[in-house]
């Protein structure tokens, strides 16, 4: 066992996903070699001797850049490696098949993932038809786009497409796409370089930082004179990188590099897009305001109006003239980014916002332009145009959208402020062998690399994770886990980066920088979820698809309810305004129905309360993987708790031992430990630090260890080993009885006392002979009472499974009230039982912490993992607890809720504007009431949907904790949650 838990230090809490799936260590270590070549195996058919290998090899062999090709005839395969940057699988298959033999598809196939920004997503629609054009790209495996994060993440095939031909057809959708990151560039820094005055200086530098062992790519921007380096932190790290560019200089020249930091892309896009919808919607009210006074003010205020209706030609006037050369650059320049998107929207065969606002606008404008040309060409002719309607329509929409924008911005709030919490500078020590400070310096802390020394004092933020290995001090940990209270840290003790320091000057050795630190990783977590898409989704999905066309087909035949009748005098002429008809009439409402329908709102409503719930349950110490763990926990009607780390604190002791031979007790202890020593399991840790701290009082090595052989886990039961000859037995009762070790009336007796006490007896056994038993205790954790309690009042049961046996078992259930109770049941039990309850018709979730969790936390309709966890628990659950306290585990399922209780709200929302407002816009109130709504007015109730459901998600920021229990600081060494996320 590794001192302090360093033994997944080495671990991060997501894996890098843009890596190749199940790729080795070695491969990991020497990524450069990847990039340069690249080797894919074909399964050719069609081959009978070795003449055909032959063909087969020559041929693929003179495409440029193959560097090697190996054909084997009885096996039917060719193995080709080549050179990514010259040619690709594609190109080597084809060339195959013009040589006559059939290739099947490639196996082994390598997926690499990227992530891009999408630009010019306004609702469901949108979202939909990038994923289907990014799935048609062949090579594509997956897509997920994101509408309100405005995010892409692709899984591909890169023998058969790239980054280039994705962003191509994302942008011949009719969108704009930038990349975010690729492949292995998580790890990755910008230097601004000083100095560099010719290509060669360029190419100079750039050789030099590819021989740097460690680097995976390096990129030059000429423009900005930058240069992106992706780097292994394992092997190198940014400080070594600036020396090695400063020292490829030759005198006289000087190279001078420093840390660059490119403006945040999301922050700036999201700028420049409010800038542009402000600037437009400003643009549009210039020349909208005066079409509204010339059209509907000052006619109405005589004199000041009666210049308008001065005749130019026939019965063309001032005012239509004026009209009309103001209103054409709004329909066509301002709102030309509405022609745009519904051209994108019809030539992929869908339809969208865009549609309907294009549809409305036009009818009007054109009708007005109609009108003109009539009144041009007669002189009795007399009509109303409607430009007033087009110009103010396209004002309101866009006013709209940059409500909306600036509302969407904000729910992502909370994740901004999670990224802004590491300082920006850290003070470096340099160390001699006896730990004494020889010097100090302030740096960047980007430039901080693995196993450096750094100084925090008191009040300062710990600017990286990392290993206290000198000094003590209370840590603030609330602004990561949502812990109130400071935690105590001493030699030994893990830190995380953007943590406050509180009272004491502490020395931290850096185990994660850059994005690995818990920090980073947590930020990819909750933007991950936010991409994902929430069941409840679908809803939205499915009507957006029918939604555009239905609307359309109501306003045509709005318009032609109205016009027909009025055609036929069905209804009162006094209908009909002054100075209109009933094709002018109906021409408005049919308008209004086409604007007055609103698909954005319906494709807000989920991903954007999504967005907000995610990044609120993080700054809360809770992090839920996605839309389906947030719907699917809402529904949970039964919990499963384990005992030991989660109903219990997790740090049990032995608090008594028992002697059935003559063997001496530190004997049997450094067998029992020895046999452990390979254990992760609480109860073994407990045992082996027991021993150590007896060697310690009977004054020997406290860290010696025995030799251990054939050490073997036995789920649910403990452990075997050979130690120094001898088969050690660790366990409980079942574990004996399955090697047949005799159990004695006296071995019976003390088990049955020790459980009456809650306490774990583990019996040990040399040579099938029970020696003795070390009885365990793992305090109850202090508020596993009350969530118990509080969990019943929600209407939901709690049951408690574990592989302890059952007097300890039911004695724990009972302090805590549980009625429920499963003892001595081994992991793959655990999921068995899930799985019972699950064939009951009930959602069940799962709470543990271990390895032996994992299965029952897959299997589980929702997983949670105490944060204080393995990583394997972590990996394998849908929602992490941060702060490895049970109150959250009430946080998450009224999280959910109150976020699902939001998206209906959003829903009912969405969905009865549009079935209120369109009747109201076709007229139905009119002949009853005299109302009716103007397109101008249905474009402003169009635009105020889409913000008022962004406003409401927004409302989830003031989420408070249902139940918060207060306690003491806890005491020092307790590690917590978050702390071994990493």
């Amino acid at each position: 066992m590794e001192r302090n838990g360093e033994s997944h230090l080495k671990e991060p809490l997501l894996d890098a996903a843009n890596g190749p799936p199940g790729a080795s260590p070695a491969a990991r270590a020497s990524p450069r070699k990847e990039r340069t070549t690249k080797k894919v195996m074909f399964n050719v058919r069609g081959m009978s001797c070795a003449s055909c290998a032959v063909s087969i090899e020559t041929v693929v062999a003179g495409l440029k850049g193959v560097e090697s090709v190996q054909v084997a005839v009885l096996q039917g395969q060719a193995v080709v490696q080549y050179s990514p940057e010259e040619t690709d699988a594609r190109t080597i298959k084809q060339a195959i098949e013009d040589i006559n033999f059939e290739v099947d598809e490639l196996q082994e196939q390598e997926i690499a993932v990227c992530r891009l920004r999408i630009k010019g997503m306004a609702c469901t629609s949108c979202s939909e038809s990038i994923e289907r054009a990014l799935l048609m790209v062949p090579g594509v495996k997956k897509a997920a786009v994101g509408l309100a994060l405005e995010e892409a993440k692709v899984h591909f095939d890169p023998n058969i497409t790239s980054r280039d031909l994705i962003i191509e057809a994302i942008e011949d959708a009719g969108f704009g796409a930038d990349l975010i990151s690729y492949g292995d560039d998580v790890n990755k820094m910008h230097l601004k370089l000083e100095g560099v005055n010719s290509p060669e200086d360029t190419k100079l530098i750039q050789s030099v930082l590819e021989t740097v062992e460690g680097v995976n790519n390096v990129e030059w921007d000429t423009v900005d004179q930058t240069i992106k380096v992706a780097y292994d932190p394992d092997v190198t790290g940014p400080r070594l990188l600036i020396q090695r560019i400063q020292d490829a200089a030759q005198p006289p020249k000087c190279f001078n590099a420093s840390l660059y930091s490119p403006p945040k892309q999301r922050e700036v896009e999201r700028r420049h897009e409010i800038m542009i919808y402000r600037n437009q919607f400003l643009w549009s009210c210039l020349f909208s305001v005066p079409v509204f006074l010339f059209s509907m003010v000052l006619p109405m205020l005589p004199p000041f109006g009666d210049w308008l209706f001065y005749k130019i030609y026939n019965n063309m006037t001032v005012g239509m003239l004026l009209r009309w050369l103001l209103c054409s650059p709004v329909q066509f320049i301002i709102g030309w980014r509405f022609y745009i998107g519904a051209y994108h929207a019809l030539k992929r065969g869908y339809s969208n916002m865009d549609v309907l606002v294009a549809l409305g606008t036009n009818a009007a404008y054109f009708y007005s332009v109609y009108i003109i040309l009539k009144a041009l060409t007669s002189d009795s002719f007399e009509g109303q145009d409607l430009f007033e309607t087009s110009s103010m329509l396209v004002s309101f929409i866009l006013l709209g959208k940059y409500l909306e924008v600036v509302a969407k911005g904000k729910t992502s709030d909370a994740l901004s402020k999670l990224t802004e919490l590491a300082p920006e500078t850290a003070v470096l020590l340099t160390l001699d062998k006896d730990g004494s400070i020889i010097s100090e310096m302030e740096i960047s802390t980007q430039l901080l690399q693995r196993n450096d020394f750094i100084k925090i004092l008191p009040g300062e933020k710990v600017p990286v994770d990392g290993v206290v290995i000198k000094g003590q001090s209370y840590v603030n940990e609330s602004m990561i886990t949502g812990e109130a209270r400071p935690i105590a840290k001493k030699p030994g003790d893990k830190v995380i980066g953007g943590t406050v320091n509180d009272n004491g000057f502490i020395i931290v050795k850096a185990t994660h920088v850059g994005s690995e630190t818990a920090l980073s990783q947590i930020v990819q977590l909750v933007e991950a979820a936010q991409l994902a898409r929430a069941p409840v989704q679908r809803l939205a999905d499915k009507i957006s698809r029918f939604f555009v066309p239905t609307v359309v087909v109501a306003a045509f035949v709005t318009w032609l309810g109205w016009f027909i009748p009025g055609q036929l005098h069905l209804y009162p002429q006094q209908w009909i305004p002054e100075a209109m008809d009933s094709f002018e009439l109906a021409l408005q409402f049919g308008i209004s129905v086409l604007v007055v329908a609103c698909p954005c709102a319906l494709g807000l409503a989920t991903p954007t309360a999504v967005m907000v719930a995610t990044g609120k349950g993080a700054s809360l110490g809770v992090l839920i993987k996605g839309g389906n763990a947030l719907q699917k926990a809402h529904k949970i009607k039964t919990i499963i708790f384990d005992k030991t780390g989660t109903l219990t604190i997790g740090k049990p002791s032995v608090v008594q031992t028992k002697i059935f031979s003559k063997i001496p007790l530190l004997e049997l202890c450094d067998l029992t430990a020895s046999a452990e020593a390979n254990s992760e399991h609480p109860l073994s840790k407990a045992i082996v630090q027991y021993t150590k701290n007896l060697r310690e009082q009977y004054g020997s090595d406290s860290d010696h260890m025995l030799d251990s052989k054939d050490f073997e886990v036995h789920p649910g039961a403990g452990v075997s080993a050979n130690v120094e000859g001898k088969l050690v037995l660790v366990g409980n009762k079942r574990l004996m009885q399955e090697f047949e070790a005799p159990m004695s009336s006296e071995v019976e007796e003390y088990m049955s006392e020790m459980e009456g006490l809650a306490r774990t007896c583990v019996l040990v056994a040399i040579d099938r002979i029970i020696c003795g038993a070390l009885a365990v205790s793992d305090p109850l954790k202090p508020e596993a009472g009350r969530v118990i309690s509080y969990l019943t009042s929600m209407g939901i049961t709690s049951i408690m499974v574990t592989g302890d046996n059952w007097a300890t078992a039911k004695s724990i259930a009972k302090e805590v009230g549980i009625s429920t109770v499963f003892a001595e049941i081994d992991p793959v039990g655990k999921a068995e039982k899930i799985k019972d309850l699950q064939a009951q018709g009930l959602t069940v979730a799962m709470v543990g912490d271990g390895v032996n969790d994992s299965p029952a936390l897959a299997a589980a309709d929702v997983g949670m993992a105490i944060g204080a966890g393995t990583d394997v628990a972590i990996e394998a659950a849908d929602i992490v607890l941060m702060k490895s306290s049970l109150e959250d585990v009430i946080t998450a399922i009224d999280l959910s809720r109150k976020t699902l209780a939001k998206i209906r709200l959003n829903y009912v929302w969405a969905l009865g504007y549009n079935v209120l407002g369109m009747p109201i816009a076709a007229g139905v109130l009119f002949p009853f009431t005299g109302i009716r709504l103007p397109p101008w007015l249905a474009g402003a109730c169009m635009a105020a949907s889409s913000v008022s459901v962004v406003c409401s998600s927004l409302l989830l920021q003031l989420y408070k904790k249902p139940l918060h229990i207060e306690d003491a600081p806890r005491p020092a060494g307790s590690s917590d949650g978050a702390s071994n996320l990493v």
